[in-house]
């Protein structure tokens, strides 16, 4: 086999000595610190679809001669199934990752993925300049490299590739800056996860400028730097394609001016969840599907959306539950873990989508109208995971410790009154009739 393929397959090289192991069922192979005496092993991942390496120094291999392929190493590299590459705990050399990746673009490899990576120099990527790659996903996690900004050159070079890449994660490598230069290059990029970085507000600003991202439809921005609502809200504003936005786990707070803030109309699934919120930050996105608020410190949710179809509001402080009237496409609604007594029965049985209700671990209020309630929504298959255990009386005192489930309901007990007035009128009628 041609050395440089097989320099391509095996950028795990390690001086210690390692193996690849081929799991036939799955179509996977691992290899582990490869080294020149164990390199024959890589040939065992040819029948793979997902090829990993994991382990290595490349240092060695810079000056290592890598000429074009011949038409025979071509046709080999386009027949094999590998469809998924990762790279792991790898310090890599850019000159020369840039000279390898050239080879990518007579493979059918659609996902590259580096892991726990050490990105050392600058390459050449002159190289790349009008290259074609199959490659539509690219992921970079807990990865070490020089600062994006300044490098624009870098990219544009790469912008015939980039110009067609549709899925890109960068996540817990310590992210402060996008360029803006930067994201006009993704002109395909359908999603971007930006998560556990060091983003803020200023920098949101800058990244999301005219003209970058253009088909940009799902956001991740989940646990960066993020703290104004309204800074998030302007940033966002130019992404007129956007469906999706994960602002989870950042410490965001609403300015006065937030009221003047214009989501993206096409914007449909929204998670504030986990964001240290006393209160429900507006405006909302008036055409969500999707709304996630759950672990924060609500007290009450007074909102209304009428498109939406999914309510999240589990473990918060909310002593009721929110008027449903206010959501009549509403399908799923979590409450779990919070301080309602009572769900809205005579709301919540005329709502003619819900099909998933989960309210487990509140104190509730085991009236005929609190428990029957409940299980009324159980017996139409409603509840969801948690009942009946995760269900439990907190008053009256004589059904404190109650499973709801157990509480009795019948008409007897629970309306009298529909039970005395008809006894009355019979006894009524026979006094006249006497």
């Amino acid at each position: 086999m041609n050395v440089a393929v097989l320099l391509f397959l095996g950028l795990g090289l390690l001086e210690a000595e390692g193996r690849c192991f081929f799991n036939r069922t799955e179509e996977h192979c691992m290899c582990y610190n490869l080294s020149q005496e164990t390199l024959g092993s890589i040939i065992q991942c040819l029948p793979a679809s997902v090829v990993e390496f994991w382990g290595g120094e490349l240092e060695t291999y810079i000056d290592f001669p890598i000429s074009d392929p011949d038409s025979s190493t071509i046709d080999m590299l386009g027949s094999l199934i590998i469809r998924k590459i990762v790279f792991g705990d790898l310090l890599v050399p850019e000159i020369l990752l840039a000279r390898i990746l050239k080879f990518f673009s007579y493979t059918q490899v659609q996902e590259l993925v580096f892991d726990s990576c050490i990105f050392k120099g600058r390459g050449n990527w002159e190289e790349m300049a009008n290259r074609d790659l199959p490659i539509l996903s690219l992921h970079f996690h807990n990865v070490t490299s020089a600062p994006l900004t300044g490098r624009e050159q870098d990219f544009s070079s790469l912008s015939r590739w980039l110009g067609t890449l549709q899925e890109l994660t960068v996540t817990g490598s310590h992210v402060t800056s996008l360029p803006c230069d930067i994201g006009r290059v993704f002109r395909a990029l359908r999603t971007l996860s930006m998560a556990q970085n060091s983003l803020g507000d200023e920098s949101l600003t800058a990244a999301f400028c005219e003209g970058a991202f253009p088909q940009l439809q799902e956001l991740k921005l989940q646990h960066n730097n993020l703290t104004s609502y309204h800074g998030v809200c302007k940033s966002v504003q130019q992404l007129r394609e956007l469906q999706l936005l994960d602002l989870s786990q950042n410490k965001l707070t609403a300015e006065p001016s937030s009221s003047s803030c214009q989501w993206p109309v096409s914007l449909r699934i929204f998670n504030l969840s986990s964001a240290v919120l006393d209160e429900v930050l507006v405006p909302l996105p008036p055409s969500l599907e999707v709304l996630d608020m759950s672990y924060n410190h609500l007290h009450a949710v007074d909102i209304s959306l009428s498109s939406l179809k999914k309510l999240f509001l589990s473990q918060n402080l909310l002593q009721s539950a929110p008027s449903i009237r206010n959501y009549p496409m509403l399908d799923t609604l979590h409450l779990d873990n919070n301080s309602i007594a009572e769900l809205p029965w005579d709301e919540v049985k005329l709502l003619e989508y819900l099909q998933d209700v989960s309210a487990a671990g509140n104190p509730y209020n085991c009236t005929c109208s609190g428990a029957g309630g409940l299980q009324a929504l159980a017996s139409r298959g409603h509840l969801g995971q948690g009942w009946p255990q995760g269900y439990m009386c907190h008053s009256p005192p004589h059904y404190h410790g109650w499973l709801v489930r157990d509480v009795p309901v019948s008409v007897l007990q629970c309306n009298q009154a529909a039970v005395i007035a008809p006894i009355c009128i019979a006894l009524a009628l026979l006094a006249v009739a006497g």
